[in-house]
């Protein structure tokens, strides 16, 4: 690229990369964001044993990579991965990067998981920018509002009250996320006007495309599209899935037969997954998962450089013999039916 994006700081990136790097406009924020981005859900127990340092040298290879954009939420180890960010931001100048946030779910507890209301949205909010360690945060998402009893708390308390944390210059730009799409489609429309930025996770893989039919809405509506989690919250990987992972339970299998038959024939089925991800034409940036300095390289391979022949073969096999076995595009009401059975539970308590 010609022109080096704001977040350049000469002396801590390595500038062949940044100028490799593709930028686009975050919507209507003003902000250029690299096409990849940095997950931080990955800096917790929610994906096996991190040490502090290691995740600390991920997110620092990412930046000076030219990744500009790094995602976190309190509930991403309940507070664990803006503690291990706020580490590695002491080591990098403000300007290098954008953070975003979320409010709205906490904890692991189901009585204690989500909390829309004005207070907890202040308190989240002032908590974030401590363990972050920064004075302002550059876009704060509204998280998961498919658990909300009711959407009207959001649209009357918590989104009033980012406004206000807005105005007093703690946070920037607001956003919204969700795993069913006609949520966020409804918030968005009851809201209109009022969202910067919207997170659609897990919602173009490579066994689902929905997103590409709500493209056209959220342009119109003039919204900056977050593509992320295209490895499908660790579907996709070599690794194989989390115990916690709300997929069903044919969909889990499936996706272990495909990580097998990638290990055998030496392929990383993450960077498959990655490739595919980045594809769709639309999203302001892709936002992935990164807990090591080798996903890091990994997932920027896979943008700058492509698959090679034999990466192609494996992945046109997983497409044709293997994931074309799989009866479920998607695992939605799965999470919101588990909560709800839970908490009416308790209140039977």
């Amino acid at each position: 690229m010609e022109k080096l994006p704001d977040t350049f700081v000469k002396g801590f990136h390595d500038e062949a990369s940044v100028r490799k790097m593709k930028y686009n406009a975050l919507g209507r924020t003003g902000l250029h964001v690299s096409e990849i981005s940095f997950g931080s859900g990955t800096l917790s127990k929610f994906y096996g044993l991190l040490g502090e340092t290691e995740g600390v040298k991920a997110v620092h290879l990412a930046l000076k990579k030219g990744i500009n954009y790094v995602d976190t939420a309190p509930y991403y180890g309940q507070g664990r991965s803006e503690e291990i960010l706020g580490q590695a931001f002491k080591d990098v100048p403000r300007q290098a990067y954008y953070i975003a946030t979320k409010v709205g779910r906490y904890e692991m507890e189901y009585d204690k998981m989500f909390d829309y209301s004005a207070k907890k949205t202040r308190e989240s909010i002032e908590r974030s920018l401590k363990l972050l360690g920064v004075d302002y945060l550059d876009v704060v998402q509204i998280h998961d509002v498919e658990f909300s009893a009711d959407l009207n708390v959001i649209v009357n308390e918590t989104l009033p009250t980012l406004e206000l944390l807005r105005d007093e210059g703690k946070l920037r730009f607001i956003g919204v996320s969700a795993y069913p799409i006609d949520v966020l489609q409804k918030i968005i429309s009851m809201a209109k006007g009022r969202f910067d930025t919207v997170l659609c996770y897990s919602r173009y893989t490579l066994i689902d495309d929905a997103l590409k039919r709500y493209l056209p809405f959220f342009e119109e509506n003039n919204l900056a599209v977050i593509c992320a989690s295209g490895h499908g919250m660790g579907l996709f990987t070599n690794a194989g899935p989390q115990p916690w992972h709300p997929a069903h339970d044919q969909t889990k299998q499936i996706c272990l037969e495909a990580s097998e038959f990638c290990k055998h024939e030496g392929i990383e089925f993450g960077k498959l997954a990655m490739y595919h991800f980045i594809q769709i034409n639309g999203p302001a940036t892709f936002l992935s998962g990164m807990q090591t300095e080798d996903l890091v390289r990994i997932n920027l391979d896979a943008f700058y450089d492509g698959l090679t022949t034999k990466e192609h073969e494996v992945l046109a096999h997983l497409k044709k013999s293997i994931f074309s076995k799989n009866k479920h595009a998607d695992w939605e009401g799965i999470e919101v039916r588990r909560y709800w059975d839970t908490m009416n539970a308790i209140k039977k308590l």
